[in-house]
């Protein structure tokens, strides 16, 4: 799930980008200072679940990261925590096969399998893919779903049914944009999207916007998760 180095066309486009779209007034220093802070502390790996018995206690906030496979997802949970190598990432998608869990104090941060394709034995896919709906559909203390989506891409049609998955077990989720240094014009697809967003009843309205290669939104995003742990 790595990042090439970008080409010059997405570098110029990165430093014309918004963390957040629609615009809206950036975090405010406390804001980022408390996210700072949140993942200063140390992150404890605290379960690997491959069905629902392995589910760790639901006793803290929890966030969730998720989206197709491929999309960036464990480079971006190494930025936004800062470990270089608490996610595995991998060109081959597939690699994440069960629900990762670190601990933080006061919060629960969540890794889990990709969805569409993947490179892994059939009955593997059939047991996540049953597993992820179960978590996200019956998990009391999940506050939010990080619903990430390849900018050079928008939404695809495995998104959109979870989306409507997400929707209809009332589940709210945030649409976080990865690999945004690589698309040279964003400004087309971000309208698009949020336009279509409206019309998810669960879904937050605004877009995160972020480049793990880049660190670009990531100060941003850690200030929400904060939030949310708050």
């Amino acid at each position: 799930m790595g990042d090439h180095a970008p080409g010059r066309r997405g570098r110029e486009a990165g430093k014309s980008l918004t963390p957040l779209y629609p615009p809206e007034p950036a975090p405010d220093a406390d804001a980022i200072e408390a996210g700072r802070r949140l993942f200063a502390h140390e992150i404890r790996f605290a379960a690997a679940a491959a069905d629902e018995s392995g589910l760790p206690p639901d006793t803290l906030p929890e966030v969730a990261f998720l989206g197709r496979s491929n999309v960036g997802k464990s480079s971006l949970v190494n930025a936004v925590t800062g470990r270089t190598a608490l996610a595995r990432v991998s060109h081959t998608p597939g690699r994440t096969r069960l629900i990762l869990f670190f601990e933080m104090p006061g919060l629960m941060l969540a890794d889990l399998p990709g969805y569409g394709f993947a490179a892994a034995p059939k009955h593997e896919i059939a047991r996540w893919s049953r597993l992820v709906p179960l978590y996200v559909k019956g998990r009391a203390n999940l506050k939010r779903a990080l619903l990430l989506i390849d900018a050079r891409h928008g939404f695809m049609r495995a998104d959109r049914d979870f989306m409507t998955m997400l929707d209809g077990a009332a589940v709210s989720y945030q649409i976080v944009l990865t690999k945004c240094d690589k698309v040279a014009d964003l400004a087309p697809r971000l309208a698009a999207m949020a336009a279509e967003l409206a019309g998810h009843t669960a879904a937050h309205p605004q877009l995160h916007l972020t480049s793990a290669h880049k660190g670009f939104g990531i100060a941003e995003l850690r200030a929400t998760i904060a939030a949310l742990a708050a």
